[in-house]
């Protein structure tokens, strides 16, 4: 089966060291496997090699020919505070029969068994739970052994990212079972840039705070240029709209719509138009109909704590480009 080969969205993040933990797999031809698992979000490196035998350094051809008791397996490194065990698990279980005995898609033998090879007592515990509740899936028994990890060899070069390296290689497995993960990596994306926020920049896009009346660096600030989420970076204003209403806080006739969102406020017994980012849905200010009449009545009321500004001579270098010809 071919298949073509999907992004690795996971060489966009950044991985903690404390907080990466192992499993290994067994699932048939472990070329397949490692492709899959490795484009789930949060599994930061895999490797192919030859677990659970009675040899040592065994290389393909014995495991393939000999009573070795080896498996083919991958070893999978993840990042615990992105993927938890559970859910890697409902992956690795997506791209399995494991009712089939020594045996996965047109391969067979022992070689191709399925497993789950575990480090710690604490992950066993999980696991066969987690088998466990899976047996109510299946009219037959689950074939898929869960064993500590006795031993685990890596396998000759050649093998490691092997479809990467041969895209129409052999695959047992369809990729397109892949779960869409744009969204999931824009909101951790949007995690570690909320740890670099001000106090006040957090508390007012997280938490509906309010900076103190023209303390602002955007509020008696003229340049040309773009205005964008500073979380997310979605455009929100141009210069050419923001105008002086004195009110304490910048002032913009209009906005950029389809990244803006407008919600109701009842909060402290008001009634008022709060202004959200579309992706981030960070919280950006108000929306009044007091502006001048002239630039159409509207006073986009915005904290300067929610904002980043681009300068009109940086938007191509910035990759916003496509916001030139709007001045």
């Amino acid at each position: 089966m071919y298949n073509p080969i999907p992004e690795n969205l996971n060489e966009k993040l950044n991985f903690k060291k404390e907080n990466i933990k192992t499993i290994y797999f067994a699932g048939g031809c472990f070329w397949g496997v490692e492709l899959y698992i490795s484009r789930i979000l949060g599994v930061c490196k895999t490797k192919v090699g030859y677990a659970n035998g009675k040899i040592k350094n065994p290389s393909y051809e014995e495991v393939c020919s000999l009573d070795t008791e080896h498996t083919e397996a991958v070893e999978v490194k993840y990042d615990s505070s992105i993927l938890d065990l559970k859910n890697l698990l409902e992956e690795f279980f997506k791209i399995i029969d494991p009712i089939a005995i020594n045996r996965q898609g047109p391969d067979i033998g022992d070689q191709y068994r399925t497993g789950i090879y575990y480090l710690n007592d604490e992950d066993k515990e999980l696991i066969e739970d987690f088998i466990k509740n899976k047996q109510n899936d299946f009219s037959e028994k689950i074939a898929t052994e869960v064993l500590p990890l006795k031993c685990f060899y890596k396998a000759e070069e050649y093998h490691q990212k092997y479809l990467e390296k041969n895209p129409f290689g052999y695959c047992h497995i369809d990729m397109s079972e892949l779960p869409n993960q744009e969204e999931k990596l824009k909101d951790l994306d949007y995690s570690d840039k909320l740890k670099k926020l001000s106090n006040i920049e957090y508390d007012v896009t997280q938490n509906n705070g309010t900076e103190r009346p023209f303390t602002g660096k955007y509020n008696d600030f003229n340049e040309k240029g773009l205005y964008i989420d500073i979380v997310s970076g979605e455009p929100l204003f141009l210069s050419s709209d923001k105008f002086k209403s004195n009110c304490g806080w910048p002032a913009f006739s209009k906005a950029i719509d389809d990244n803006i969102i407008k919600k109701e406020d009842n909060s402290y017994g008001m009634d008022r138009i709060e202004v959200r980012s579309k992706r981030a849905d960070s919280h950006l200010g108000h929306l009044f109909d007091d502006g001048p009449k002239k630039l159409g009545g509207n006073r986009y009321c915005i904290n300067s704590a929610a904002l980043k500004f681009i300068p009109f001579e940086n938007l191509e270098k910035e990759g916003y480009g496509d916001y030139i010809d709007l001045f």
